[in-house]
Order: C-alpha cells, then sequence, then structure tokens
C-alpha cells in the first residue's frame, strides 16, 4: 500500500460517524483503575512488611546466635612442663 492509498483510507476512517460509547464506561473505568490502585498499594504494604519481619528476624537471630564469633575450642592445649 501506496502513500496516497493509505491516506484515502485515513480520511475515510475519519469521516465516518464516530461508535457511541457506553453511558457507564468512564465510570468503570475509574471504578476498576481506583480498585487496581488499591490493590497495588495493599500488595506493596504486604511486601515492606514482610521485608520489615525479614530483618527483624535475622537481626534477633545475629544477635543470638553470634556467627561471626569464632567456635569454642573442643580439645584443651598441650600441657608444658617447665
Amino acid at each position: 500500500m501506496n502513500r496516497t492509498a493509505r491516506e484515502r483510507v485515513v480520511r475515510r476512517l475519519q469521516e465516518q460517524a464516530r461508535p457511541e460509547m457506553p453511558a457507564g464506561l468512564c465510570a468503570d473505568a475509574v471504578r476498576r483503575g481506583s480498585r487496581t490502585l488499591r490493590r497495588r498499594a495493599a500488595v506493596r504494604r504486604v511486601l515492606w512488611l514482610a521485608l520489615l519481619a525479614a530483618v527483624v528476624a535475622f537481626s534477633v537471630w545475629a544477635s543470638t546466635a553470634g556467627p561471626r564469633a569464632e567456635p569454642p575450642s573442643r580439645t584443651t592445649p598441650p600441657v608444658r612442663d617447665r
């Protein structure tokens, strides 16, 4: 399709009568959009709470277990007589 044929098709589409939209279309779109926003906010809040819980759990574990401390020795050093 060349340029003039495309222009003819576009002009014909622009000259046609536009279809009528249902009366409640805008209200339905707003309702669905606000519901989606509320869901996303709730999911974001839950994920932040889960992250906070994981950080607290790790902090408690790290403070009680002492993962960086050297484990106690299981044998005693040899005794030297002087």
